[in-house]
C-alpha cells in the first residue's frame, strides 16, 4: 500500500527502485549456481567485478579460474566446501582477483545454500562485489587504531619508566633515554624549570645545540617555553617557517639543526605550572589531533614525574642537612693520629637516619672514637641521636671508662622515654701507648687493617644495645683491649655498609674485608671509595664511616692514663686489664721494670676483688714531674683499709701488700667517697737519658717499716 503522503508528493516513475538496480549502482553483482548441472549464472554487474567478458563466459564457474590465482582458488574452493557439508545455508569470503594489468584487487562474495527436503545442497544464490575500496578503509582504520595503540603504549612505556624517576637528573634520563620518544619520532627532548619568575634550562637537545642566553629566560621573553608557561596551554610548531615567523630571536640559533615542527608543553601539577618541555622534530610536519592528544598527556605524567621528583630532592636534601647538623660540624686535629669520617644518607629513602660518628679528644694524648646507629629513620630517631651523641662525649669527657660511659648513655636513653635503642661501639685509644679499649654495644665488628694493607675483622665482646640494656638491668659492658701498632687504622662504620638485600652479615663483612684490603692506602681515599660504593650500591639505610690510623712517634706532653674496670667473677675482664697494663709499660718506656709493676698490679687487684663486694677498677697513669713516674691505682667500694701483715713459713695469704711493698717505689691509699684507692708508684727511666732514673725517697708517700704501714700526712 502507497502512503496518501507520499502519493501527494511527485515521485519518479520507477521508484521505488528494482533490487538490481540497487545492486548495480553499488558494484554488487549476482549469481545463481545450480549445483546439479555445475551452471552458474553471472549478470553483467558479476562478471564486470571479475573483469570478464560476456562473450567469453561459458556458464561455468571453471571458466573463471584465471582470474583467481591458485591459493585464493584453493582457500574458496576449500570454504564452499565445508559450508555444503557441515549444514550451513550462509557462508562468505574475501579473495583476490587477478585484474587484466595482471596486479591484484580484493572481492568479497557472499552466498546463499538452498537444499533439498533431504538437506543435500542443490543451488547457490549469492553475489560478489569489489572490496578494494571497502578494505582499503579497513586498512586504514586498522593502522591508525594500531597507531593510536603504538601512542599510547608509548604514554604507558613512558610513564612506567618515569615511575621508578626520583630526581631531576633521573626524569631527564628517562625522557633522554627512553625508546618512546624514538616512536614517537622526536629528535630531541629539552626542558625548563620555573625558578622564582625564570625558566632555567636543566635539558637541552643535541649536542652542541645550546643557545647561548638561554639556560636563565624570563617568563613574558618571546621563546616558545616562556608562551606555554604563561598561557598553559601547549604549542604545536607546524613547519620551519611557523618557527621562524612565531620566534624570530630562537629560530636563527637552531636554524642549523634541521628541525621542520615542534611540540611545546606546560608542565602543570596541582593546577600551577612547574616548567616546560619541548619536543623537536627534523623530519616531521603538523600534528595529527590523536598526536596532540598523546603529547599532551606525555606532558601531564612528566609534570606529575618532576614534581614528585623535586619534592623528593628538597625532602631528602632537608633530610641529610638535618643529619649533617646533628653530627660534629669538624673533627678536631688529633695529635699522633689521622682521622676521616664520612655520612651518606640512604639513597632509596626521604627520611633522615640516626647514625652518627664522633672524635673525642680526652686528656694524656687519649682519644675517643665512636659510632652508631639509633633505630629508626625519621627525624625522630634523629633528634634521639643528637642527643645521644652530646651526653656521650660528656660522659667520655668527664674522665669514666669506656664501660660507665656506655652504662650511663645507656640510662639515659632509656628515661628519655622513647621506643628507640642504638647500637654503638665506644672505643678509647691511647696513641701513646696504642692500647684501645673498646666496648660494644648490639653494634657490628670493627675492622682493623694493618699498615701493609691486611685487613681483619676485630672481634668485641658485645652487650645490649643501649636502652635495651637500661631496661633490662644489663649495665655491665665487657671492655675488649685491643693494641693499635703504628700505621695500624680502625675501621668503625653502621651495618648499613656490610647488609644487603639477598646476603647475610657474615658475607658482607668478608666483602667489605676484601674491599678495605684491597682499597688505597690514603685515609682519605679509603673513606671516599667507600663512600662511593655506597652510592652505586644504593639502599634504604645511612652509613657512617669513621676511620682512625694511629701515627708513629707520637709522644704526648702531659702524662697518659689507661683505665679498666675488672667485674667479679670475670676472668676476661681480668684478662684484658693484665693486657693493658702489659701494653702500657711496654708503650711508655718501662720495660726494665715490666715485672714488677705487672706483678704489684696484679696483687692489688686480686686483694680488691677477694675481700671486697663488687668489682675494681684499675688505672695507670704516667705523672708529670721532673722524673718519670709510673702509678698504678685500684679501686673498689670498701671503705676498710688493707693491712700489711707478716705470714709465718705455712701461710696462704697476706703476701700481696708484702709483695707490693717491696716492688713499688712508694704505694698508699686514699679513701675515694664510699671506697677507697690502694696505689703504687715506679720510676721509670728518661726515654733520651742515659740512666734508669733515681728511685725516689719513699718518705714522701707511704713509709716502710717492718709489719706495719703508714699513710702519707695530707
Amino acid at each position: 500500500m502507497v502512503d496518501p503522503a507520499a502519493d501527494a508528493l511527485s515521485l519518479p516513475e520507477d521508484w521505488p527502485a528494482h533490487p538490481d538496480l540497487s545492486l548495480s549502482l553499488n558494484r554488487m553483482g549476482s549469481f545463481d549456481w545450480d549445483l546439479d548441472t555445475g551452471l552458474m549464472h553471472m549478470d553483467e554487474v558479476a562478471l564486470d567485478v571479475f573483469q570478464t567478458d560476456p562473450a567469453e563466459y561459458d556458464g561455468r564457474p571453471e571458466s573463471l579460474g584465471r582470474r583467481v590465482p591458485p591459493s585464493e582458488s584453493v582457500r574458496l574452493d576449500g570454504m564452499v566446501a565445508q559450508a555444503l557439508k557441515n549444514g550451513s545455508s550462509h557462508y562468505g569470503a574475501y579473495f583476490r582477483i587477478r585484474t587484466r594489468e595482471g596486479g591484484l584487487r580484493w572481492t568479497h562474495t557472499q552466498g546463499f545454500i538452498r537444499r533439498d527436503a533431504n538437506g543435500r545442497p542443490h543451488r547457490i544464490i549469492g553475489i560478489v562485489r569489489d572490496a578494494t575500496q571497502e578494505l582499503a578503509e579497513s586498512t586504514t582504520r586498522l593502522e591508525v587504531d594500531a597507531e593510536r595503540r603504538r601512542q599510547t603504549s608509548v604514554v604507558e612505556s613512558t610513564t612506567a619508566a618515569l615511575a621508578h624517576a626520583r630526581t631531576v637528573q633521573d626524569v631527564i634520563d628517562v625522557l633522554k633515554d627512553s625508546q618512546g620518544l624514538e616512536h614517537l619520532g622526536a629528535t630531541s627532548v629539552v626542558m625548563g624549570l620555573l625558578e622564582a619568575g625564570r625558566i632555567h634550562l636543566v635539558a637541552d637537545g643535541p649536542e652542541d645545540s645550546f643557545v647561548p642566553g638561554t639556560r636563565y629566560t624570563r617568563v613574558d621573553e618571546e621563546y616558545p617555553m616562556s608562551e606555554v608557561v604563561r598561557t598553559l596551554a601547549p604549542r604545536f610548531i607546524e613547519s620551519p617557517e611557523d618557527f621562524a615567523t612565531s620566534y624570530p630571536v630562537l629560530w636563527p640559533h637552531i636554524t642549523h639543526l634541521g628541525i621542520t615542527s615542534a611540540a611545546y608543553l606546560p608542565l602543570i601539577a596541582q593546577a600551577r605550572p612547574i616548567g616546560a618541555m619541548g619536543l623537536l622534530y627534523s623530519d616531521k610536519n603538523g600534528f595529527t589531533p590523536d598526536e596532540r592528544n598523546v603529547l599532551v598527556a606525555l606532558g601531564s605524567s612528566i609534570a606529575q614525574s618532576l614534581q614528585r621528583a623535586m619534592l623528593f630532592e628538597q625532602e631528602h636534601d632537608l633530610a641529610e642537612g638535618l643529619q649533617q647538623a646533628m653530627l660534629p660540624r669538624r673533627i678536631p686535629e688529633i695529635p699522633g693520629a689521622q682521622v676521616a669520617v664520612r655520612y651518606r644518607a640512604a639513597r632509596l629513602g626521604r627520611d633522615v637516619g640516626g647514625d652518627w660518628y664522633d672524635v673525642i679528644p680526652l686528656p694524656g694524648g687519649r682519644v675517643g672514637a665512636v659510632i652508631g646507629d639509633v633505630q629508626g629513620h625519621d627525624t625522630h630517631a634523629a633528634a634521639v641521636m643528637g642527643q645521644l651523641r652530646i651526653v656521650l662525649r660528656a660522659y667520655a669527657a668527664e674522665g669514666h671508662t669506656p664501660a660507665t660511659v656506655m652504662a650511663r648513655a645507656s640510662v639515659f636513653l632509656r628515661d628519655l622515654d622513647t621506643d628507640r635503642f642504638a647500637t654503638c661501639t665506644y672505643m678509647e685509644v691511647d696513641l701513646a701507648t696504642g692500647v684501645v679499649q673498646a666496648v660494644r654495644a648490639g653494634h657490628v665488628d670493627p675492622l682493623l687493617r694493618d699498615a701493609d694493607g691486611s685487613c681483619r675483622r676485630v672481634p668485641v665482646q658485645g652487650a645490649l644495645p643501649l636502652g635495651l640494656s637500661a631496661e633490662f638491668g644489663a649495665l655491665d659492658y665487657p671492655v675488649s683491649v685491643i693494641e693499635l701498632d703504628p700505621g695500624q687504622t680502625l675501621v668503625l662504620y653502621t651495618d648499613g655498609l656490610v647488609e644487603q638485600p639477598g646476603s647475610d652479615l657474615d658475607e658482607g663483612m668478608q666483602w667489605l674485608t676484601a674491599l678495605v684490603r684491597n682499597g688505597p692506602a690514603d685515609l682519605q681515599n679509603l673513606a671516599d671509595l667507600l663512600c662511593d660504593v655506597v652510592d652505586e650500591r644504593g639502599g634504604d639505610d645511612d652509613v657512617a664511616i669513621l676511620l682512625l690510623r694511629r701515627r708513629g712517634g707520637y709522644t704526648p706532653q702531659s702524662g697518659g692514663r689507661l683505665q679498666q674496670h675488672v667485674a667479679q667473677n670475670d676472668p676476661e675482664a681480668l684478662r684484658s686489664a693484665r693486657h693493658m697494663i702489659h701494653a702500657a709499660v711496654r708503650a711508655w718506656g718501662g720495660r726494665e721494670r715490666a715485672d714488677e709493676i705487672q706483678l704489684a698490679a696484679d696483687e692489688l687487684v686480686t686483694n680488691a676483688l677477694l675481700h671486697t663486694d663488687g668489682g675494681a677498677i684499675v688505672t695507670l697513669r704516667m705523672l708529670t714531674g721532673p722524673e718519670r713516674r709510673l702509678r698504678v691505682e685500684v679501686e673498689d667500694r670498701s671503705s676498710a683499709l688493707p693491712r700489711r701483715r707478716d705470714t709465718g713459713a705455712e701461710g696462704v695469704s697476706g703476701r700481696g701488700l708484702l709483695l707490693v711493698d717491696q716492688l713499688a717505689d712508694v704505694w698508699g691509699v686514699e679513701s675515694r667517697g664510699g671506697g677507697k684507692c690502694v696505689w703504687c708508684e715506679f720510676a721509670l727511666p728518661e726515654r733520651f737519658g742515659d740512666g734508669g732514673g733515681a728511685r725516689r725517697d719513699p718518705g714522701t708517700a707511704g713509709r716502710r717499716r717492718s709489719g706495719t704501714w703508714q699513710p702519707r700526712e695530707g
